[in-house]
C-alpha cells in the first residue's frame, strides 16, 4: 500500500511539472512578456501622438544652389511657395524621396537633395541643367550629355546653341565627336555648330561659316585623318575656288570633293580631278 501511494504521488508530481500553468518560472516569464508588450505599445502610441503634434508641422522650405554654382533658370520664390502646398506630412513623417522627385520634375532642375533642419524646415539644394546644345528631337542637351525639356528661348539667351542629332542612345557619342571636331578644325579659326550621326552611323557636320562637312562612316581612313588632311590644304582650295565652299565631301579615301555655289570640284592631294573621274568610290 505504501509503494502504491508513493507511485501515485510521483505520478501526480510529474503531471504537475508538465503543466506550464503550475510552473512558477513560466508564469513569471509570461507576465514579463505581457508587461513588455504593453509598455512597447504604450510607447508606440505616445511616439505617434508626439510626432503628429502641430509643433512639428513644416513651416518653411529653404532652396539654395549647390556648391560652386548659382540658380539662373529656376525661380526659388515660386518653387518655395508651391512646395509648401504639395509637401505632405510634418518634420518627422515627410517623405524626403517624394519631395526630391517633385523638385527634380521641375524644368531646368537636374538634381535635388533634401534634408531636414530642426525643428520645422526643409533644406533643398538644387543643381540646374546647364544648356550646351539643341538635340534633334527639340530637346536640350546639358553639359553632361543628358537630354531634358525646357524653354528653348531661355536656353539661348546667351546666343545660339550648337545643334546635335543622332539615334537614341548616341548622345554621349555625338557630344564627344563635337569636341573632337572642334579641336580638328581649330587651326582654321573655325568651329563646328552642328554635328549629326545618321541612322546608318554616317557623320556630317556644319561649321560656323556655313560649310557642310560630309564625313561618312568610321571605315577605312579615320575621321581625324580625313579632316586634318582637308584642313591642311583648305586655304589653297578656297583661293582656287574664289568663293566659300558649300559642301566638302570627305568620304573619299585618297582626297575630298568640294562644292562651292554652282561649282563642283574634286581635289586630291596636291592636284585637282573631276568628281566622277579619278576619285574612288565614297565610303
Amino acid at each position: 500500500m505504501k509503494n502504491r501511494g508513493r507511485r501515485q504521488g510521483s505520478i501526480q508530481a510529474g503531471t504537475e511539472s508538465l503543466n506550464p500553468w503550475h510552473n512558477v518560472r513560466v508564469l513569471h516569464a509570461c507576465a514579463n512578456a505581457l508587461l513588455g508588450l504593453t509598455l512597447a505599445a504604450a510607447l508606440a502610441v505616445c511616439a505617434t501622438l508626439l510626432v503628429h503634434l502641430p509643433t512639428f508641422d513644416l513651416r518653411g522650405v529653404s532652396i539654395e544652389a549647390n556648391t560652386g554654382s548659382e540658380l539662373r533658370y529656376v525661380s526659388t520664390s515660386h518653387l518655395r511657395a508651391s512646395a509648401l502646398h504639395r509637401i505632405e506630412g510634418n518634420f518627422f513623417t515627410v517623405d524626403l524621396d517624394s519631395v526630391r522627385n517633385g523638385f527634380e520634375a521641375v524644368p531646368w532642375v537636374r538634381k535635388a537633395t533634401v534634408r531636414r533642419v530642426w525643428p520645422d524646415r526643409l533644406l533643398v539644394t538644387l543643381e540646374e541643367h546647364r544648356p550646351f546644345a539643341l538635340w534633334g528631337d527639340s530637346r536640350l542637351m546639358n553639359t553632361h550629355g543628358e537630354l531634358y525639356a525646357a524653354n528653348l528661348d531661355e536656353a539661348e539667351e546667351d546666343g545660339p546653341l550648337p545643334e546635335l542629332a543622332g539615334p537614341p542612345g548616341s548622345e554621349l557619342t555625338v557630344l564627344s565627336r563635337f569636341f573632337e571636331l572642334e579641336r580638328w578644325v581649330a587651326p582654321l579659326g573655325r568651329r563646328p555648330v552642328a554635328v549629326s550621326l545618321s541612322s546608318r552611323y554616317a557623320w556630317s557636320a556644319r561649321r560656323d561659316d556655313g560649310t557642310t562637312l560630309l564625313l561618312g562612316r568610321e571605315q577605312g581612313l579615320p575621321l581625324e585623318a580625313r579632316v586634318t588632311r582637308w584642313a591642311s590644304v583648305y586655304p589653297r582650295v578656297r583661293a582656287r575656288l574664289d568663293g566659300q565652299p558649300e559642301i566638302v565631301d570627305l568620304r573619299y579615301p585618297n582626297g575630298f570633293a568640294v562644292r562651292a555655289v554652282g561649282v563642283l570640284a574634286a581635289v586630291e592631294r596636291g592636284s585637282a580631278a573631276s568628281a566622277t573621274g579619278t576619285g574612288q568610290r565614297k565610303r
